[in-house]
């Protein structure tokens, strides 16, 4: 096992390697550049002037050369400008030749200086992963059991009416997106012309102080989606267990259904619903984009919508390697967790 997860951390190394210089290449696209310069500079700004502002402050430099330099194993970009102005990769609003870190970027912690935030990459992302590891919690809370019983429920007894009520409750919920079922929510429980008005709190207020009126809405559309498709897998999972040849045993031995269905049945049916389950991490913390911006809850899908919304080149790469290692890492543990469940399975 040990050695199954050191060769998994060095592909996943590799990997992270991989995507993140994809992304550091694509944000890093002349046209993108072109419209930092003007957003930073002036929109009226000539080709020249956009062409001399980028060589001033690095960004035409090599691209494996930008991206070292952004991992931290290249030194710096430094440049002093005819104005006196001292400009470079590791420079902060009034910094000094002095005082700048000659090697800054990934690996010495330093995540880069947002253009939009005014404020430390790292510092951004941080908070706005624990609004919305936050939110994550109360959707698993609320998502998980409920998927597992209704998928549970609906599995025990194949083709009866509570199967056929429960699959179609399923395939309603993840079919219907969460910008639709997200809107609907908030005009009949928090319009004020048409609406029940049961909430009438704001999910920007629940950053800050988190209660059932303005938080549940956002908690309940992002869990609604997701709950249909755990429920699926876990039903398809339960149905198949149910006609095993040792549930016929136990049936035949006289053992009770509830007994069966608790003690035989459900370990072996939580085994691919126990890898659904752990996906839904990644899915979580990148699908919330769409629900945060509707909710103006300022979690990470918010950070990653402002952005790319505003050319903030910094922020989007920091958001693209916390995205990266989320999925990695859940990937991982799904892997050790299937093993766990189901002794069958020997790593070679």
């Amino acid at each position: 096992m040990g050695l199954f997860i050191l060769r998994r951390f060095g592909v996943m190394l590799l990997t992270a390697l991989c995507l993140t210089f994809v992304v550091f290449f694509l944000t890093n696209l002349y046209p993108n550049l072109e419209k930092l310069a003007k957003t930073q500079g002036n929109q009226r700004m000539s080709d020249e002037q956009v062409e001399a502002w980028l060589d001033n402050r690095g960004y035409l430099q090599p691209t494996l050369v930008k991206y070292g330099q952004w991992l931290g194993v290249m030194p710096g970009f430094q440049k002093t400008l005819d104005d006196g102005q001292f400009v470079g990769t590791c420079t902060r609003p009034g910094s000094t030749a002095e005082d700048t870190a000659r090697y800054c970027g990934v690996l010495q912690g330093d995540w880069g200086y947002s253009t939009v935030f005014k404020d430390e990459v790292g510092t951004i992302v941080g908070k706005r992963l624990g609004n919305t590891g936050y939110l994550m919690f109360w959707v698993l809370v609320l998502m998980v059991p409920s998927a597992l019983i209704v998928g549970v429920l609906a599995g025990m007894r194949e083709g009866s009416a509570l199967d056929r009520s429960l699959s179609t409750f399923s395939i309603i919920t993840t079919a219907t997106p969460e910008y639709v079922s997200g809107v609907i929510f908030i005009a009949i429980f928090t319009s004020s012309t048409v609406g029940l008005k049961w909430f009438k709190g704001t999910a920007t207020q629940a950053m800050e102080n988190p209660t059932f009126e303005n938080f549940f809405l956002p908690v309940l559309t992002i869990a609604l989606y997701g709950m249909g498709y755990i429920a699926r897998m876990t039903r398809a999972s339960m149905t198949e267990v149910m006609t095993a040849q040792y549930i016929r045993t136990a049936r035949l031995k006289g053992v009770s259904f509830p007994n069966i269905v608790m003690k035989h049945a459900l370990r072996n049916a939580l085994i691919a619903p126990f890898t659904v389950i752990m996906l839904q991490f990644p899915w979580l913390l990148n699908g919330v984009v769409i629900v945060e911006t509707l909710f103006n809850y300022k979690g990470f899908g918010w950070a990653l919508v402002q952005a790319a919304g505003n050319n903030d080149i910094q922020l989007l790469l920091a958001i693209s390697v916390v995205s990266v290692f989320v999925v990695l890492i859940t990937q991982l543990i799904s892997d050790i967790g299937y093993v766990y469940l189901n002794p069958r399975i020997r790593i070679s």
